[in-house]
């Protein structure tokens, strides 16, 4: 679902680069108060009577090309981008995040749509008569009716699932927000050591990496390395229309990787964001990629989470590259 909403408010966003004039002002202007939208309510008189004039003259047209009927969407599966849901809840298409597990049948927590219920950037509160606590080691535990007994014939993997206090052990490492809405930070088992033996967590990283525009995907590395580094694929789509404006003769795929100029207005990215880490968790280097990372290629799974040892070891030789540089 992530993926989904992303490739639709690419299109709009396409769209409205192509408007000129007046109707590109007014739609840049739309554009702007959604991404200042605050998602507990606290936008003043002045701010709610502009947004109320952007649905009607942009937003509107958002709705209608969703159908017209949206009355909210539920995103899971994957990270949503906080941006996203803030921007989309602007223009009156709210999008809130749930999360939950096959072995939970499959809900655990999920944003509700009443005001005060919801907190973007998370998965949101426990659904009725289940329980989250988050252990020591910040991974997310979970009870209630909906979680299963058991893995079936494999006692040892049920054994592993569960505490001797009947506690479900998700794998994923997760944070309260304001006592009541549960945040996901990475997955347990992909949080990495560099050789400095500072953990790195990846998953922070790559989502707010993913809102530059001339990145597609891109997958954290640097497990017993010296730095933090990156594999990327490239938002070819726009940076072919982002090269014709550029007047930059680039028609093909390897093109497009091999360009000095999207390398350098890719960092330029990755540095403007690299300062909400800290030093250890910043990229160091890239390397952009022109094959996408597909189910079909077991690159990722059918919920659009990457299989980094499948990457890790497809792009061993680029690896090491980036390594010995």
């Amino acid at each position: 679902m992530p993926r989904l909403l992303e490739k639709i408010y690419d299109k709009i966003m396409d769209k409205g680069r192509e408007l000129t004039g007046v109707k590109r002002s007014i739609f840049g202007w739309s554009h702007g108060l959604a991404n200042r939208y605050h998602p507990q309510g606290k936008n003043n008189f002045f701010y709610k009577m502009q947004l109320g004039i952007a649905r009607k003259l942009v937003f509107s047209k958002w709705k209608a090309a969703l159908g017209g009927e949206v009355k909210g969407i539920i995103s899971g599966a994957a990270a949503l981008q906080p941006r996203l849901a803030r921007i989309f809840s602007a223009a009156g298409i709210p999008i809130r995040e749930g999360y939950g597990l096959t072995e939970t049948s499959p809900v655990l927590t999920c944003n509700r749509f009443k005001e005060g219920e919801y907190y973007f950037g998370t998965v949101g509160m426990p659904i009725p008569d289940v329980q989250i606590k988050i252990d020591e080691n910040g991974e997310i535990l979970a009870k209630g009716p909906n979680v299963m007994s058991g893995y079936y014939n494999k006692p040892e993997f049920t054994s592993k699932a569960f505490d001797q206090d009947g506690w479900f052990h998700t794998g994923d490492i997760g944070e309260w927000v304001d006592g009541k809405f549960v945040k996901i930070t990475d997955r347990l088992k992909e949080v990495f050591k560099t050789s400095g033996g500072k953990f790195v967590a990846p998953l922070p990283i790559e989502n707010k990496m993913k809102e530059s525009l001339f990145i597609q995907n891109i997958m954290v590395i640097g497990e017993n390395r010296k730095f933090t580094s990156a594999l990327i694929v490239p938002d070819f789509d726009f940076i072919f229309k982002w090269a014709k404006i550029k007047r930059l003769n680039l028609k093909t795929k390897d093109e497009v990787v091999n360009s000095p100029k999207v390398k350098e207005r890719t960092w330029e990215d990755i540095e403007k964001y690299n300062q909400r880490f800290g030093k250890i968790e910043q990229i160091k280097k890239f390397e952009l990629l022109v094959d996408d990372w597909t189910v079909e290629s077991q690159e990722i799974t059918p919920t659009l989470k990457l299989k980094r040892k499948v990457i890790l070891e497809k792009q061993k030789d680029l690896i090491e590259k980036i390594y010995s540089d």
